[in-house]
């Protein structure tokens, strides 16, 4: 217990540090672009594609529900609901902690064994500043973007399904899909998507960043930026939802 109540507390001086740097000049502008293009164009195929199975299979399963119960009529609402409030933040944030999260870790982990950190740092860069600020604020811009993404992926891997089984036009599934979904279902989970990239970019910065263990050190922080990144979003997420219902009481999530 006392590792991991160390382990938090250093992560999140970590995260403050970088909060701060972050409104702090000189800004890394061309570094941050190269970042969100790495973490968001290279992020975006797994993603869409994860989305439009994820959709397909939403439906095969829950078709066979709904129409027991005569409620075929509702299948699109459920799926909409359940990938705008739900899956997709959760399930994006996972993807990308995955493929991203490792990569920052194994990158950093990497330029401390190879010292190329203290390079920068001979040189009067502030490798902090240079390093990692851009990779949290790049996760932070660019998860809320994937998420949409998955959630319309999603929507469309479901009518693809959806129009196999009953012939269902685009126009009558949209329609029923955002019958009852506002900008209360909409915003709050996706914007909560922003502390799971900061999540995601703080904890395997911090693991990369912060090795000590030489070429050895790589492999082990790639492996426990995932491991990290994943526990921490799936504990927020459940924090983030009582949030959410607090402040919007009417809208079940």
């Amino acid at each position: 217990m006392t590792e991991l109540f160390e382990f938090i507390g250093k992560v999140s001086l970590f995260g403050l540090r970088a909060i701060t740097d972050a409104f702090r000049s000189p800004f890394e502008g061309g570094q941050i672009g190269r970042q969100i293009v790495d973490v968001g164009n290279k992020s975006l195929p797994l993603v869409i594609a994860s989305g439009l199975a994820l959709g397909t299979v939403m439906t095969f399963h829950t078709r066979s529900s709904m129409v027991s119960f005569g409620a075929s009529a509702d299948i699109p609402t459920i799926q909409s609901l359940a990938f705008f409030v739900e899956i997709g933040p959760l399930a994006t944030a996972l993807l990308l902690a995955g493929r991203v999260g490792s990569g920052i870790g194994a990158v950093l982990a990497n330029m401390r064994a190879t010292e190329q950190i203290d390079g920068l740092e001979a040189l009067s860069i502030d490798a902090f500043k240079f390093l990692v600020v851009p990779r949290i604020v790049a996760c932070v811009i660019a998860l809320p973007i994937l998420t949409l993404f998955m959630d319309f992926s999603g929507l469309a891997g479901g009518f693809f399904s959806e129009f196999l089984a009953s012939k269902i036009s685009l126009h009558l599934y949209l329609v029923r899909a955002f019958i009852d979904l506002d900008w209360a279902n909409f915003i709050p989970p996706v914007m909560k998507t922003t502390v799971f990239g900061f999540i995601i970019g703080t904890v395997s910065s911090f693991l990369g960043y912060t090795t000590n263990e030489g070429a050895q050190g790589v492999g082990r922080a790639a492996t426990n930026s995932v491991v990290a990144s994943s526990l921490l979003i799936i504990l927020a997420n459940v924090v983030l939802i009582k949030c959410i219902l607090f402040i919007f009481p009417d809208h079940a999530l």
